[in-house]
């Protein structure tokens, strides 16, 4: 039998022993709760920031207050608020990266920190092809970054992070993983390529925040997610992005690129005549002489099926595609020939920037006329005989192109870029102080 002054002992010398142990199991269940994808968010969420972006837009005027006015009653504008996130890539210098649309025709940006501080921001420029901006946060001084990693090594399968501020719910985090690479998606304002697919929970909010690897390096910026359905985010590589945020800092605008060649789309009719078993590509119909295309050894009648392994649905398709491809990275085509659909030959092609001049000149060759600048206006210089433009007359003035205003060779030198394989474009011309449209048609 214990003697009660002997148990008493005993019971101290365990709890003196349980309490000698604690300090050591704290230690180990702290161990097991920090994880790496812990230590990631704890190290990257004080570079990740909050875009609040607002900008001043006119209300529409209903056919009521056209008609008997709006007595002043109320204002003809509004302001629009969107919410986004981005990411410190420069602490020094206090540059953000995040999307062009989150900060798309904001005229005040504020940034706050998930440490409560708030800075104004600077947009330092932007981009939407890439649909990328850069911001300069004002009197910001030595503030958390987030070292950009290489994304030409993201691996699917591999665990990923994203942090942002979906719904406006401040420095949120989920996890996933690298669902695919080189993904390509569409929307109304054009193709974007070469996407990071992830299952990370991306909503509307998310858009500029970081995805992050479980190094704790910046591999891409969240930029949409799919609308039909759960689990499917996009973000833009950063080895993409750090080459288009270079530029944008270097104040360099985006370089036009082509291939040197006309094409039409494939209709139902064309598909039949030739046994198509399907309208996917389009149709080439001229390679201009030293061209990209050209050197690659594209004829009229191949059929340009895809861009690195994107399909091109058609030609306005496939201009997309082409805007949202990098100055000097070379291109995998899929080509068959209109009369042997079934032999599809690979080619490795590198665009060429089509600089104004190119523009100009192919305009001419295509159009059939030339403008020079004089008084602030477009005036027609040279019509070709029997081309396409021959309704036109020597001192015309070129106000317009498909509703695109012409008032430099600049402009119209863009206008050209978007056009170029249009068969039909319609010209605003001013003749003796009159305006008038005219159908310019290319066959």
């Amino acid at each position: 039998m214990i003697r009660p002054a002997a148990l008493y002992r005993l019971c101290l010398a365990v709890i003196l022993f349980c309490s000698l142990l604690l300090p050591d199991r704290a230690w180990a269940l702290s161990e097991v709760r920090n994880t790496p994808v812990v230590r990631v968010v704890n190290m990257a969420s004080p570079a990740v920031v909050n875009i609040t972006s607002t900008s001043v837009q006119g209300r529409a005027v209903s056919p009521l207050e056209q008609f008997f006015g709006d007595f002043g009653m109320q204002p003809r504008q509004r302001k629009r608020v969107s919410l986004g996130s981005g990411v410190i890539v420069d602490g020094r210098k206090a540059l953000v990266l995040t999307n062009s649309h989150v900060v798309q025709s904001g005229t005040d940006i504020q940034v706050r920190l998930k440490d409560g501080r708030e800075f104004k921001a600077r947009l330092r420029g932007a981009d939407p092809d890439f649909d990328l901006a850069v911001l300069e946060l004002e009197g910001a001084k030595n503030l958390p970054s987030l070292p950009m990693g290489d994304s030409s090594d993201v691996s699917p399968g591999e665990t990923v992070i994203a942090i942002g501020n979906p719904y406006g719910f401040s420095h949120t985090v989920t996890t996933g993983v690298v669902s695919a690479l080189g993904r390509t998606i569409r929307s109304e304002s054009g193709v974007f390529t070469d996407l990071i697919q992830t299952d990370a929970a991306i909503n509307p909010g998310n858009s500029g925040g970081p995805l992050i690897n479980l190094d704790g390096s910046l591999i891409g910026i969240n930029t949409a997610i799919y609308a039909k359905g759960w689990g499917l985010g996009f973000a833009i590589p950063i080895n993409k992005a750090r080459q288009v945020m270079q530029r944008i800092l270097e104040g360099r605008s985006a370089s036009p690129l082509w291939l040197g060649l006309q094409a039409d789309d494939i209709d139902q009719r064309l598909a039949m005549e030739f046994g198509l078993p399907s309208m996917r590509g389009i149709v080439v119909s001229g390679v201009y002489k030293n061209s990209p295309a050209a050197r690659a050894g594209i004829e009229p009648g191949d059929v340009l099926l895809s861009v690195n392994g994107t399909d091109i649905k058609s030609r306005r398709d496939y201009l997309f595609l082409l805007r949202n491809q990098l100055e000097g990275t070379p291109l995998n085509l899929e080509v068959a020939g209109l009369h042997e659909p079934d032999r599809i030959r690979r080619l490795t092609v590198t665009p060429q920037v089509f600089t104004d001049s190119m523009a100009l000149d192919v305009l001419e060759k295509r159009w059939g006329f030339t403008v020079r600048k004089s008084r602030g206006r477009l005036v027609v210089d040279r019509v070709e005989d029997q081309g396409p433009a021959r309704f036109l007359r020597k001192g015309d003035v070129l106000r317009g192109v498909s509703g695109y205003e012409a008032d430099s060779l600049e402009t119209l030198a863009a206008i050209f870029r978007e056009e170029r394989l249009s068969n039909s474009v319609l010209l605003f011309i001013e003749r003796q102080g009159r305006g008038y449209y005219a159908r310019l048609q290319v066959y």
